[in-house]
């Protein structure tokens, strides 16, 4: 579990390439805003979640392999994490956010992934 990292991880730096192939201005890991957003874009509201299928309970494949040893360990620590991420995002879009969450297993195809944050960048612009 030490060597699980929480920031720079592989799946934010290709959010984040994304990003910055499309222009987008963006600030990481804002501690002033409610659960530490990966990424944030100031100018548009827009507070992006970078979620691992397993550690956050997503209902893919990856996220619904329960490990074998220790699970009620483990169902309790992701139970957690589901309810803490519900927490955040609920006080962000109270204090007047737009929050997205992008799972890990959706940035298996870049053109998806593109197309999914040009359309969040041209929504946000618009509102």
């Amino acid at each position: 579990m030490r060597r699980v990292k929480g920031r720079d991880t592989g799946p934010e730096l290709t959010v984040r390439r994304a990003l910055t192939a499309l222009g987008a201005r963006y600030r990481l890991h804002r501690k002033d805003l409610p659960g530490t957003p990966d990424v944030v874009l100031p100018a548009r509201r827009l507070a992006l979640f970078v979620h691992g299928c397993f550690w956050h309970g997503h209902d893919c494949a990856r996220g619904a392999r329960a490990p074998k040893q220790n699970a009620e360990y483990w169902q309790a620590k992701i139970g957690r994490n589901r309810t803490r991420d519900a927490a955040s995002s609920a006080a962000l879009q109270a204090a007047g956010w737009r929050v997205e969450t992008i799972w890990e297993c959706e940035m298996k195809e870049a053109g998806a992934l593109d197309a999914r944050l040009r359309k969040l960048l041209t929504e946000t612009a618009r509102s």
